[in-house]
């Protein structure tokens, strides 16, 4: 996503603190929404990857803890022009992958162990190659500031009581109906952030994820294995933090909470077969990339 669609999603999102504000405390409380979206704003910019790495209990790995997925990483990195991000591994048993940052300079990516555990080597160096891609495209500071900021929206519908609620409050024009529609519509518009994020930057992730990594039908192959296991092995945390979702690879909700309704994550039947229409594609052409680059079981 380019500079211009986050500036307006960032827009949007603080003229939704703007609107919670006034429904709350009238023009005074639409003065403090203003400076709490613009102190949430420049706070998801230099925080939100280490504040989503913290909240998945992510830790950092290097060449001696893991030398295997830091090495993949490393050439992926290489090969797709990109500086090393950091890596780091999640102890958490539904296999997923998400990649954070607000530049290629000061990116990340994480897997879980539950992906490391099913993937053999040329999957998982799809699916770094896919998360990557979302750092070469700089998806992932519109992906992480949004995560963040709709936490804080409903954060802000959890407190909704505590402001201005009573009927006698006169600055608050709404009086109890302004503090019910905050509470009502504030967590269905941090779900609706997720949907803002367009489904296409999946797509465009995995096309230029199998580039680097120059073998489609392993992406593939490992996002048929990624669907299967997510839908059978829970994620708690996402489970918690639904405004999180949109940041993995394969959604990791299992529709009991009403935010799976609105899933960013485009068919994964059309992802996988896009991506071996592209297979075939790169095994016509004679300078295809050579598959099995990574070749190997995984461990």
């Amino acid at each position: 996503m380019g500079l211009v669609r986050t500036g307006i999603l960032l827009a949007g999102l603080t003229a939704f603190f703007l609107a919670i504000g006034y429904m709350i405390g009238g023009t005074g409380g639409m003065a403090i929404a203003l400076v709490f979206a613009l102190a949430t704003n420049l706070f998801a910019y230099w925080n939100s990857d280490k504040l989503v790495l913290r909240m998945y209990g992510a830790r950092e790995v290097d060449a001696r803890t893991a030398p295997e997925l830091y090495g993949i990483v490393q050439g992926l990195a290489r090969r797709g022009g990109l500086p090393m991000p950091r890596v780091y591994i999640i102890e958490n048993p539904q296999p997923n992958a998400f990649a954070t940052g607000r530049n290629p300079e000061n990116a990340a990516v994480a897997a879980t162990t539950g992906l490391l555990q099913i993937l053999n080597r040329d999957e998982v160096a799809g699916v770094m190659a896919h998360e990557l891609a979302h750092v070469k495209s700089r998806d992932t500071l519109i992906m992480t500031i949004s995560a963040t900021i709709a936490g804080a929206i409903g954060m802000l519908a959890n407190f909704a009581f505590f402001f201005g609620g009573g009927s006698d409050n006169r600055n608050n024009p709404l009086g109890v109906i302004g503090v019910i529609l905050v509470m009502v519509l504030a967590p269905i518009a941090a779900m609706l952030i997720q949907m803002a994020i367009s489904r296409t930057r999946e797509y465009e992730a995995d096309r230029i994820g199998a580039e680097i990594c120059g073998n489609p039908a392993a992406l593939a192959a490992a996002l048929a294995k990624l669907q299967r296991g997510a839908a059978r092995v829970p994620n708690p945390q996402a489970e918690h933090n639904p405004a999180t979702a949109h940041l993995f690879i394969v959604n990791p909700l299992h529709g009991k909470s009403f935010a799976s309704l609105f899933s960013t994550h485009p068919d994964m039947g059309d992802r996988i077969a896009r991506l071996m229409e592209m297979a075939r594609s790169m095994t016509a052409r004679p300078t295809a990339a050579p598959r099995g680059s990574f070749g190997g079981p995984w461990g």
